[in-house]
């Protein structure tokens, strides 16, 4: 496989395995084995274990002093505002609405580049970010849960948050990914936002009841833990490393996909044609915000 197949591959693994966590986390909140907040702390326990445990047998970069404190920054929002939120969220609404407005994300990073790196804007990518947002809120404001205790708008205004967090986490990292290879700084990552998650999930985690976690759930967890986070994050910079911005931009839409078909497969959510509208609508902005301009002939 050449090494653009395998950024392919990898990218692909990426979404699937985020597209199957959006039910995966949630069926496990749902049934009060995990309170989100705990979750998320032995999501990033986990993660900061095997990061760890990688970094013995993988060849490392010294990280220079000066970079210990971005890297903290990075952690603050891309580990823990960004898992908090997320979790949170996933709690209130539904699958489907937290994959379709976590594909929002290009759009949210487009708007901070422009403002912190004063990158240019074009009047096809101010259109996107405005029909990208129109669905969003349409989403936010009239979409509707299968679950009758969910609180969708609270929940999709925290999934909302969690996609600017991770989108401030993306341009702080920018620079550091051009100096180290991921490797090399992804383990200090993971370890501050450990740290700092510690007081905020500590609580629930003692609370949970282990012995009450069936097989079912025990590989839920499971899952959350080693695919889609140790997974992603060690697979997605192999994928960004060797592919264009564009090509990743197209993948991003395979997250909803992915995570509506799994869910109506196992009767956590539903679709109906204000869900298929707004998505229409994220999707669009979203192409029209990762569309490259065409160059003058």
């Amino acid at each position: 496989m050449s090494s653009r197949g395998f950024a392919i591959f990898a990218l692909f693994m990426v979404q699937l395995l985020y597209g199957l966590n959006y039910t995966i986390a949630k069926l496990v909140m749902n049934g009060n084995f995990i309170k989100p907040f705990g979750f998320v702390l032995l999501r990033v326990a986990g993660a900061t274990f095997l990061f760890w445990l990688v970094s013995l047998v993988v060849p490392q970069e010294k990280i220079e002093r000066k970079d210990f404190f971005k890297l903290f920054i990075a952690a603050l929002f891309g580990v823990v505002i960004n898992m908090l939120f997320f979790f949170k969220g996933l709690e209130f609404t539904s699958p489907i609405h937290a994959s379709a407005i976590m594909t929002i994300t290009p759009i949210i990073i487009l708007v901070l580049s422009a403002y912190v790196l004063g990158e240019k804007i074009t009047s096809l990518k101010i259109a996107g970010v405005v029909i990208g947002l129109i669905g969003a809120l349409i989403l936010t404001i009239y979409g509707k849960s299968a679950r009758a205790g969910d609180n969708v708008p609270l929940g999709n205004v925290l999934i909302f948050l969690n996609a600017i967090s991770y989108s401030v986490y993306v341009i702080l990292i920018k620079k550091l990914t051009v100096k180290y290879h991921p490797f090399s700084f992804i383990k200090w990552l993971f370890l501050f936002g450990l740290i700092i998650l510690i007081p905020f999930g500590y609580n629930e985690l003692t609370e949970v009841q282990w012995e009450t976690f069936t097989p079912n759930i025990t590989y839920s967890v499971l899952f959350v833990i080693i695919g889609a986070t140790f997974g992603t994050y060690l697979l997605n910079p192999l994928a960004l490393n060797k592919l264009k911005a564009s090509t990743v931009g197209i993948f991003i839409y395979l997250q909803p996909a992915i995570a509506g078909l799994f869910a109506l497969y196992i009767g956590a959510d539903f679709i109906d044609l204000l869900k298929i509208s707004a998505m229409v609508l994220i999707f669009t902005g979203v192409y029209l915000v990762t569309k490259k301009p065409k160059k003058a002939t």
